[in-house]
């Protein structure tokens, strides 16, 4: 008898001796059982179709000493693993067979064994974690590449420092017969995608305005990037966070948060070896302090989003993209799409085929269990999704999201970071409680980051595809069936791209 534990962790498969095809197979729905209780399930099973039952009882009562000590204290056990430790399901049949101990020492060996089990499970899962992080925290050498070739470039080539856009198209900046795009990314190659991307799937793109936002050490790469790459009709505008006058002027209530933010997080001091080392923490607890290190949430491009009335004070209406997703079909329609009187025009993510991915509420990002949280919220809410969504900035401009927006991130911080996971979309499911317009899905489908067994025909369908998750199209941990959607708007001939080694696989 074998026991087989699939890569993801999701499924647990009994197969009995040779010559027979059935199998027994147990799914572990989305991680939520105890693999402890799961283990115990399949080997009290299997305990119970062996004959050697019927030698200790009979072939249908469980002796009660064997619950007894099955809900002993598992610190109890003591757990020692030697060369003639039983090492799968088979081996430790065989041993039961060979030593025919009673109910009782049969119920502890078979527990010590779960519990080794579920150790080994619980090492092997933290170190899942760790490889992920470490795999998607860092900067693939050939992105590093790419910034500083470009640098270079901005540096030594005129034509790579262009005024972006040229001065006769600057009144379109403001001129809200444009259809206008915001992406906030340091990432040139992203970024690249998503406006490639863009124009090319317009039906009118000499009326579509992308306003690039980015930090001050990614401009001048960022700026010769588009510079020497033209998107010709369409309007590209290039502007780090120092250009924002409202910007640096006074205090702005994020970067204060942010400040208190990354003191509070000196909790994980230490990194990510002090982190998987402690024993008695969870898997996923350890995991959430892992994602805690991730730059990105303590990087105000994290945030922008929140101040776009004050970015883009002429503006009534713009659709903020992120920077990991892919565009396939015009979307000019956007503007059309009556908001009600709503500000965030956004797909809901609790509904949907896929229950992986599109079953998300208020209570799969916030803490319930905290009171300020639970006596103003409902759990069971739908909740929605950043990446690509509708902004009716003259509505927003009356209403306090921005403001509320800051003041539950000071709560959180108040609660020693505990009200909600990391990221910046549970508080803004908070600030745009009540001003959020569902649209139809077929803009944003999301889960290519996360999701390996995505449908490709549905992906291809989609209007907007996003790699939110870790698993993003950039970095060798993608998945490989849905890397070519983000791919094919890649110049791989292109003279940066080549030299840096930048490939398709």
């Amino acid at each position: 008898m074998q026991l087989l534990i699939s890569p993801s962790l999701r499924h647990v498969t009994v197969l009995p001796a040779k010559g027979f095809k059935e199998f027994v197979k147990v799914k572990v729905g989305s991680r939520r059982i105890s693999y402890l209780m799961v283990f115990y399930s399949l080997l009290l099973f299997t305990f119970l179709l062996r004959s050697w039952v019927r030698a200790v009882e009979s072939a249908t009562d469980v002796p009660e000493v064997i619950y007894q000590v099955l809900e002993e204290p598992t610190d109890q056990i003591e757990i020692e693993e030697g060369p003639e430790t039983p090492q799968s399901l088979e081996e430790f049949m065989e041993e039961m067979k060979d030593t025919r101990p009673d109910a009782e020492t049969f119920a502890v060996k078979l527990k010590a064994m779960v519990t080794l089990l579920e150790q080994r499970t619980r090492t092997a899962k933290i170190q899942e974690y760790l490889y992920r992080h470490v795999a998607s925290s860092g900067i693939p050498k050939q992105l590093h590449c790419l910034d500083l070739k470009l640098a270079h470039e901005h540096s030594i080539n005129a034509n790579a420092r262009l005024q972006l856009p040229s001065p006769e198209l600057v009144p379109a900046l403001v001129d809200n017969s444009y259809f206008h795009f915001v992406l906030a990314s340091d990432n040139i190659l992203a970024a690249s995608v998503v406006a490639s991307s863009l124009v090319q799937n317009s039906f009118r793109p000499e009326k579509v305005v992308l306003h690039i936002i980015t930090d001050s050490k990614t401009f001048s790469p960022m700026q010769a990037w588009f510079s020497l790459h033209s998107l010709t009709p369409a309007i590209i505008e290039v502007k780090a966070l120092h250009h924002f006058d409202w910007l640096t002027k006074g205090k702005v209530p994020v970067l204060e948060a942010m400040e208190k933010d990354q003191k509070a997080r000196s909790q994980f001091r230490g990194g990510s070896s002090a982190i998987v080392a402690n024993t008695t923490e969870k898997p996923h607890i350890i995991a959430a302090k892992l994602q805690a290190l991730s730059p990105k949430y303590n990087s105000l491009m994290n945030h922008i989003r929140i101040y776009l009335p004050e970015l883009f004070p002429s503006l009534d209406k713009v659709v903020f993209l992120d920077d990991d997703i892919v565009i396939q079909t015009d979307l000019s329609s956007l503007w059309d799409i009556e908001m009600n009187g709503k500000v965030n025009g956004a797909v809901e993510t609790c509904r949907g085929e896929d229950k992986f991915v599109m079953a998300k509420r208020f209570k799969s990002y916030l803490n319930f269990s905290h009171p300020l949280i639970s006596k103003n919220f409902d759990p069971n809410e739908c909740a929605w999704a950043y990446g690509m969504n509708i902004f009716d900035l003259e509505a927003w401009r009356e209403t306090n999201i921005s403001e509320a927006y800051h003041y539950w991130l000071e709560q959180n911080l108040k609660s020693d970071l505990s009200l909600w996971q990391l990221g910046t979309l549970p508080p803004g499911l908070i600030a745009f409680h009540g001003h959020v317009h569902a649209i139809d899905p077929f803009w944003h489908m999301l889960g290519l980051g996360y999701q390996d067994n995505t449908s490709i025909p549905d992906a291809k369908s989609a209007g907007v595809i996003h790699f939110n998750g870790r698993a993003k199209p950039w970095l060798d941990i993608a998945f490989p069936q849905l890397r070519s959607l983000w791919t094919k708007y890649v110049n791989f001939s292109d003279k940066f791209i080549r030299t840096c080694h930048i490939r398709a696989t």
